[in-house]
């Protein structure tokens, strides 16, 4: 079906020039200073509530009121008016008794609807050449479905998903029938009840086909400065929410003025991939609630969101009237409008905040099982009791643990599956510490997965559908996943049954991928391919290829149905031995590292409890592989075998485990590090501190040495990020048994500088001021810790700004302090596109001092081909944190600074001329993301991190900290 015209009409418009919207209706209202009378009219004098302050009934009482407010927002020069109807859902009526009646809701937007066309048509017919369009108001009700309305009660909700949807859809029905061209989902503060409308509007046009679609506007509301709406998502994470449906155009609008919302404009533009609309308030409230920004002020504020082209429509809110329309249409109406860009296809999933399956950076995704009754025995029994507290503290746990997704499924004979995934969902919604992470709503009864669906606002993964009842039953089941904007994992299985083979597992899989890609018209990104993991050793010789088919199965399907992912419950491989846990771990181990490697990019597992693969005992992992990987007849019956002794084995373990605390001290402190074990460490450390000169020196040495093992190891496939976090923690406690020590160091020669009269006051003693900061929207601090403590023990003025900084903190701290280098540090996928937005903002400023960044997704080429080109001060990436210094030093050395930059600058040219290589090859690595970036402005300095940054396209034989600082021909 062709799309209507009014699309490509719009987009055309929006593309050529900025648009703006009206102001605010509520505002101009109360200057009628209208009473009951007014509001109650002939229809409802004799309505048994008072009506005054609902000002939707006023299309009706009062239409000339709203007839008059449209056309003056038109004569303004809006392009686009909105419809009276913000609370025009039998909801929000509720609260004038105007529910009963379903006529009286129609009517409310019927007749606002055709108020507002009568409008647009009068000035469209003035000036043909402006055409004015009408967006139906779709407000967010008066209820909320992500927040508890009782304080003692944090899983009750005063209404359902269901009950929100259909209050919606009889509203876009009668927005429809008065002739509106845009649906507006507007002041978004609960993303839940966004997904609910939009879900009313897909279902509204798919049961009545006769209605034409219209485009759709999706407006959230942030609520402060904290960055998130009022349900605690990110800007990120409200987009990745809502993108679903395809918005024509996103925003934000209400809660802030121009000057605060400006920054979550920003990063709004960066994350989404259609136009943008922005609406702020008339500044923020009075002491008496009201608006006292001007509309000059207004409009020069909202002068810099045109000049720096960030937005395609622009209007007011809360306190604007048509003069304040009109002066910012003066402002605005030469200015560019935002240009809008394709996103790389990725698989984006949210929580509270964003994550994106980038497998430039992420190579694995720990989806947590221990909220899964088939998972853990510990969280079935306190589901059985209904103890959820003890449920919510396994999922923090598992979490903390490293969990980037949690799996949640109670299918239990004895459990009201429907009541208990209800109230576990509406309980998470409340921690913040699981409901950043995206969740798996798992379960075998469909009904059970909408149960959960509808009571998650962020991007979620349903576990799963499959083809076993038919492509009719798949292809509804998937239309509805794909309806509330889901990730989705297909198990292959058919109407024959479960694929075992590696031909039926490929063809189950391809056959779906075709229906979900053609028919439903399902993003490949989003499809995640379970194609059995089934459990190996049983004794039964058809099982014992179970491994090797689903490792070459994932293999053909990575390769052939492309975008898709593959998953799998990780622990199913190895149920044959039920009760040898130190076994079964070791056979999840090898099977992932052998999986990932053929493909397999995501996995239901314990993230607490996989052992590294280089720290299984050479002889079990010998017997393990001969199963998993079915090398000899004999593999099972040996493994078997082996497991039988695995219980007297188990007291020389025990020896064998503590022999490492007979090695040196330096020995023991790898092992504590690499082995994510705290227990000696604190001891260890003293040890140490001991025996070397200075306490930095402990740091520099053994425990970095650790800590670089910890990054190989994690570049090989041989840990995963749970196992690294464990390290990163193990690393902190160390540093701080040495920071007093550190301190008291430095406290000593500040005061023999002074007392020498080296330095006339403190700071005139320090090698230079370095500002360092973990970017917004992420939380964690580690490296940069330790980057602050090592340049602090090497006298350099750190400033530590701590985690979650925007640009402009991080700015105002470098101008503030005379910052002679920054820092910037980062774990998580978003963080790298943070970095890069820092650069360009840190380039709009005359500061050209140099950037310093790094952390764990980190890499030389991502700051050569991206971060580089967006500043023409100095970039440096920098491996970890025992190199921050050697790099720090060579930048502010006066003899040697140039020809250091010079050779990193260098460097870089050559690996952007590689990645436009590969970039026009058909030789282009798969984990290689470059589309967008090979601008090639000037150089900036990545902030050193934790441990070797992995996952690079490929290693370059050189390393600029060791290389000499003079100019050579031999390169």
């Amino acid at each position: 079906m062709s799309e209507p015209v009014i699309f490509e009409k719009l987009s055309h418009l929006l593309k050529e020039r900025i648009m703006f919207l009206d102001g605010a209706m509520g505002t101009v209202i109360q200057q009628f200073k209208l009473k009951e009378p007014d509001f109650r009219g002939e229809r409802y004098a004799e309505h048994s509530h008072d009506l005054q302050g609902n000002n939707d009934i006023l299309s009706i009482t009062r239409p000339d009121v709203i007839q008059e407010i449209h056309e003056r927002y038109l004569a303004a020069g809006s392009d686009f008016i909105e419809t009276n109807t913000f609370s025009g859902t039998c909801i929000a009526q509720a609260d004038y008794d105007l529910d009963k009646d379903p006529k009286d809701v129609y009517d409310i937007n019927f007749e606002s609807a055709k108020l507002a066309r009568m409008a647009a048509d009068k000035y469209t017919e003035l000036t043909p050449n402006k055409p004015r369009f009408v967006c139906g108001a779709i407000g967010p009700t008066n209820k909320t479905l992500s927040v508890s309305p009782s304080v003692e009660n944090p899983a009750f909700r005063n209404t359902t998903f269901l009950e929100v949807v259909s209050a919606y859809e009889a509203q876009v029905r009668a927005l429809c029938d008065g002739r509106v061209d845009i649906l507006l989902v507007e002041t978004i503060f609960d993303t839940l009840n966004a997904k609910a409308a939009l879900y009313a509007i897909d279902k509204f046009f798919d049961d009545n086909p006769s209605y034409e679609r219209k485009p759709v506007f999706v407006s959230g509301t942030i609520v402060d400065n904290s960055g998130r709406t009022l349900s605690g998502q990110t800007t990120e994470a409200f987009w990745t929410s809502v993108s679903h449906a395809k918005p024509f155009a996103v925003g934000l609008n209400c809660a802030l003025g121009a000057k605060d919302m400006k920054q979550y404009v920003e990063r709004l533009s960066r994350c989404c991939d259609c136009f943008i609309l922005v609406y702020p308030n008339a500044g923020l409230p009075n002491a008496m609630g009201g608006y006292d920004e001007k509309p000059a002020d207004m409009a020069r504020d909202l002068a810099s969101f045109g000049k720096d082209q960030l937005v395609n429509i622009v209007g007011g809110c809360c306190g604007t009237t048509p003069d304040h329309i009109e002066a910012i249409i003066n402002e605005l109406k030469t200015m560019k409008p935002f240009k809008t860009k394709t996103l790389p296809s990725l698989l984006r999933l949210s929580g509270l905040e964003p994550f994106t399956l980038d497998p430039e950076v992420v190579k694995f995704v720990n989806v947590g099982e221990r909220c899964n009754v088939a998972g853990s025995a510990l969280f079935k029994k306190a589901v059985i009791a209904g103890d959820y507290n003890k449920m919510l503290a396994i999922a923090v746990k598992q979490v903390a643990n490293g969990a980037q997704v949690i799996d949640l499924n109670f299918d239990e004979g004895l459990l009201d599956s429907h009541a208990v995934m209800r109230r576990f969902c509406n309980l998470l919604a409340t921690e913040p510490d699981v409901a950043k992470v995206p969740f798996m709503v798992d379960s075998s009864k469909f009904s059970v997965v909408e149960e959960g669906l509808q009571c998650t606002q962020g991007k979620c993964i349903v576990n799963s559908i499959s083809l076993k009842e038919g492509e009719d039953a798949f292809i509804q089941n998937a239309r509805i996943v794909k309806r509330y904007g889901a990730a989705v994992v297909v198990m292959a299985f058919d109407e024959q049954g479960q694929a075992a083979t590696m031909q039926d597992k490929v063809r189950i899989c391809t056959m779906a991928y075709k229906i979900l890609v053609d028919v439903v018209k399902f993003a490949p990104t989003d499809i995640i391919f379970d194609p059995n993991i089934l459990t190996v050793a049983t004794g039964i010789e058809e099982h014992n290829d179970y491994a090797v088919n689903f490792f070459e199965a994932t293999r053909i399907i990575r390769d052939t149905l492309p975008g898709c992912h593959v998953s799998g419950g990780v622990s199913n491989v190895s149920f044959s031995f039920r009760g040898n846990s130190p076994l079964r771990e070791a056979m999840h181990s090898a099977f992932l590292f052998h999986g990932i490697d053929k493909g397999l990019d995501m996995g239901i597992v314990n993230a607490g409890l996989i052992p590294n693969y280089d720290d299984i005992d050479k002889g079990l992992l010998k017997l393990v592989e001969d199963v998993l990987l079915n090398r000899h007849e004999e593999a099972t019956e040996k493994l078997l075998n082996y497991s039988l002794t695995m219980s007297k084995e188990g007291r020389k373990e025990d020896k064998e485990k503590s022999k490492w605390r007979e090695a040196s001290v330096q020995e023991r402190l790898r092992h504590s590090l690499v082995k994510g074990l705290d227990e000696f460490v604190e001891k260890d450390t003293e040890e140490a501190r001991q025996q070397y000169a200075r306490p930095l020196e402990v740091i520099e040495g053994p425990l970095m040495d650790g800590m670089n093992v910890v990054g190989d190891l994690f570049g090989a496939g041989k840990m995963f990020l749970p196992q690294v976090i464990k390290s990163a923690r193990v690393m902190k406690k160390a540093v701080a048994v040495l920071v007093p020590y550190m301190e008291i160091e430095k406290a000593e020669a500040r005061q023999k500088a002074l007392e020498a009269g080296l330095a006339a006051e403190e700071t005139d003693m320090y090698a230079g001021t370095f500002v360092i900061a973990t970017v917004k929207g992420d939380v964690h601090d580690i490296g940069k810790n330790i980057v602050a403590v090592v340049l602090g023990c090497n006298n350099y003025r750190v400033i530590d700004l701590g985690v979650m900084c925007p640009p402009d903190k991080i700015i105002d701290a470098c101008i503030e302090n005379n910052a002679d280098v920054v820092g910037l540090s980062g774990l998580i996928t978003p963080s790298l596109d943070e970095m890069v937005f820092m650069a360009k903002k840190l380039e709009k400023t005359e500061l050209r001092i140099p950037l310093l960044i790094g952390g764990a997704t980190t890499s030389k080429m991502h700051t050569a081909v991206k971060i580089r080109p967006a500043y023409s001060g100095p970039v440096v990436h920098v491996l970890d944190a025992s190199r921050s210094v050697t790099v720090v030093s060579s930048l502010l050395d006066e003899k040697n600074a140039e020809d250091f930059v010079a050779d990193v600058d260098d460097e870089y040219e050559e690996l952007r001329e590689v990645a436009i290589f590969f970039q026009f090859s058909s030789d282009l690595p798969s984990n290689l993301a470059l589309s967008g970036c090979l601008t090639l402005p000037s150089p900036v300095l990545l902030v050193p991190c934790l441990h070797r940054s992995t996952m690079r396209a490929w290693k370059r034989g050189s390393s600029y900290p060791f290389r000499k600082h003079g100019r050579t021909s031999s390169r």
